[in-house]
């Protein structure tokens, strides 16, 4: 018998449809003009919400609030207050009040802050972010928020995505004025945020310290068989997982998230998710809420799942593909080609905005994806590679080409490219195959930027993108305002748009080396590592983009570098340290254990056989001798290093990680790796790949 998911989905969500059903007629007006119009929310208004609010969380059986923000840490974060109040004679009552809802006070000192914050000042403000539903989880009344330092400083992740969505928004909506549109007063981005990730037995997580720290395997030798026979992509479901992604499926639903589709991927218990698109400040809540559902469900399976990038070397690393597109309050989609005239002028000129924009900003869209853990994944395995490019398929390509040299398209007879006089062959949907290997892909009325990591918040790419867009559309903007003739200067701006920024359109194979070296003759950035992302972040230009539109003062920029630099050291220090740990605590004591059972064997034999040579266990003991040497010398290299470290901070740390502590500890593998296809699996102290990744 099927279930009704339409009758319980978003039953945990205070959303419009309850908003409209328990508020008072005049507060439901008033709160939504509020947040059609973005203004302040005024008390009895927030009061008649709270009331409704918690009337309708005590009936879905919560028993506290909190305020659910988004810190630099990339997660989530949460303080649990009860509804209860003393009523006197040891009673209580239930109470939420409009003050509870909009503001709330949690302590702000021991959060990424770049210096914003010292300890003692800890004073930090979360803010009610209406446009996010509250729901309910784990009992609880969760209300999305942002959050800031008690001298108004940002300190989160949602608020500057806010900004960005509202400067988007205004750019788009007077370039549409331009061309007639007068009846759009918005325009939304919107954003599916599909999630890969990996399954495997919690039994085995257990064991491996180093999943445990930190989200990856730090040591491990090929598997006998790894995805070369792509046999699992699309694969049929094994029944664990299958129960896993239904009861997944499940949770998602009730919290209003539009989980659509779940499949197998190319690795070896690796698996996607992906979402319907929806507004983006309310994608990046719902895909955060999906990453901790995903562990919290793995659990009750008696799964672990891991969202780090690159869990296992060898085998393709987990992204996190965000299709991102602009829409009308009107209900146009502003990235869809579109047949008349005036719609592909209007299409071609928001086309060129995008091109534009990530062309100028190349530095900021790699630093939106920069991090330890993604640092392993780019460039290779079907991960994009660190250049950024555009894909735009051949045909459309070719019509931005045509318009560049004022020539006709070929295969369309004549037809010269004028904007608005004659017409533009209509643009199909899919006009060619998809490029997996393109880190900025066109994909028919959307792009999709698919240099996310797994682990992500979706929030810092969608910041820049948004921002820099904007950027570009005021540009343009401020070019067509005044124009005598509208059309041949949309005509001219485009042509000259695509001219100036068509470097960064690559359709072909992004791995290819013959890439690179075109990359850089077209003077494309080749930022290879996170510190020489960060690097960039400071520029003068970065700096004016983000403050002309009020995303980040200088300050906050200032802040954010350092919080992006700590957190890269940190990851790696992390990961160094627990590698030695591993090494000398288990790995070094399983080996010479091993080496101990083989002399021993080899004095029995004697002890029967004089005569005998056991050359081949002599031969191991040698080799193993050698290796466990070896990884001494290495370990002990790599633990000074971690204290070298100490003599640098900042960016100077950041870089020392990257060149000697990355170094040192692949160094340091490749003999653990070497020693594992040796030693006794019986003996040898963590899971091997072959065990984590193909007997679930």
């Amino acid at each position: 018998m099927s279930e009704d998911v339409s009758a319980y989905f978003g039953c945990m969500v205070f959303n419009d449809e309850e908003m409209r059903l328990r508020l008072p007629k005049d507060i439901y007006r008033q709160l939504k003009k509020t947040i059609a119009e973005g203004k302040d929310l005024d008390i009895n208004i927030a009061n008649g919400v709270a009331h409704a609010m918690k009337t309708w969380a005590l009936e879905n059986g919560a028993t506290h609030y909190t305020h659910w923000f988004q810190p630099m840490t990339g997660i989530t974060a949460e303080k649990h207050e009860a509804f209860i109040n003393p009523a006197g004679g040891g009673r209580v009552i239930m109470e939420f009040s409009g003050k509870e809802l909009i503001k709330g006070e949690p302590d702000a000192s021991s959060f990424p802050s770049g210096g914003i914050r010292a300890t003692f000042e800890a004073r930090g403000y979360t803010a009610w972010d209406p446009t996010s539903y509250a729901f309910i989880k784990d009992e609880t009344l969760c209300i999305p928020t942002a959050f800031c330092s008690f001298s108004g400083e940002v300190l989160d992740k949602k608020t500057p995505l806010l900004r960005s969505m509202e400067a988007l928004s205004e750019e788009a909506v007077k370039i549409l004025h331009l061309f007639g549109k007068t009846d759009v007063k918005r325009v939304i981005t919107t954003v599916g945020a599909e999630q890969e990730y990996f399954l495997i037995d919690k039994k085995d997580y257990e064991r491996r310290k180093d999943l445990i720290y930190t989200g990856r395997t730090l040591i491990g030798a090929r598997s006998p068989k790894g995805q070369e026979l792509e046999d699992h992509y699309f694969g049929a479901l094994r029944t664990r997982v299958s129960a896993y992604m239904k009861d997944l499926d499940r949770q998602l639903w009730k919290l209003g998230i539009y989980a659509k589709t779940s499949h197998n991927e190319v690795a070896p218990c690796q698996h996607e998710l992906a979402p319907v698109f929806t507004t983006t400040n309310v994608a990046v809540d719902q895909n955060q809420l999906t990453m901790e559902l995903m562990k919290k469900v793995a659990e009750k399976h008696g799964f672990a799942c891991l969202l780090h990038e690159k869990p296992f070397a060898g085998f393709n690393g987990s992204g996190k593909h965000n299709n991102w597109s602009l829409k009308s309050d009107t209900g146009i989609n502003l990235l869809e080609p579109g047949e008349s005239p005036q719609d592909n002028a209007q299409f071609l000129l928001f086309l060129v905005a995008v091109i534009k924009a990530v062309d100028e900003y190349q530095d900021l869209l790699r630093i939106s994806v920069a991090s330890a853990g993604n640092d392993h994944r780019l460039g290779g395995f079907e991960a994009p590679p660190a250049i950024i490019s555009m894909f735009l398929g051949d045909e459309l390509t070719e019509i931005l080409e045509a318009l560049a040299s004022g020539s006709p398209v070929a295969g369309r007879g004549k037809m010269q490219m004028q904007l608005g006089v004659h017409v533009l062959p209509p643009v199909p949907k899919d006009t060619t195959d998809r490029n997996r290997t393109s880190p900025f892909a066109f994909t028919g009325n959307k792009f999709e930027f698919r240099m996310l990591g797994s682990s992500f918040s979706v929030a810092d790419p969608n910041t820049t993108l948004n921002t820099i867009v904007a950027a570009s559309l005021r540009d343009f903007y401020n070019e067509l305002e005044g124009a005598k003739d509208f059309n041949l200067a949309v005509q001219e701006l485009v042509r000259r748009t695509y001219k100036e920024h068509r470097r960064i359109v690559f359709n072909g194979n992004n791995y290819a080396p013959e890439w690179i070296r075109e990359a850089e003759k077209r003077g494309l950035l080749n930022l290879q590592s996170s510190p020489d992302a960060y690097d960039t972040f400071l520029l003068q230009k970065n700096i004016d983009l983000f403050g002309s539109f009020k995303i980040f003062n200088s300050v906050e920029m200032h802040a954010r570098y350092e919080i992006l630099n700590e957190e890269y050291s940190k990851t790696v220090h992390i990961e160094a340290v627990t590698l030695v740990d591993m090494v000398n605590k288990q790995i070094r004591p399983a080996v010479d254990r091993y080496m101990t059972e083989l002399s021993s064997s080899v004095a029995s034999r004697k002890a029967v056989i004089p005569q005998l040579e056991c050359r081949s266990a002599l031969e191991r003991i040698s080799k193993l001798s050698v290796l466990t040497d070896e990884l001494a010398d290495r370990t002990d290299r790599l633990d000074e290093l971690v204290h070298q470290a100490s003599a640098y901070q900042g960016s100077e740390l950041a870089h020392f990680s990257q060149r000697s502590l990355i170094s040192q500890m692949q160094s340091v593998r490749e003999v653990c790796d070497s020693l594992e296809l040796i030693v006794d699996e019986k003996i040898w102290p963590y899971p091997t790949y072959g065990q984590m990744l193909f007997y679930v």
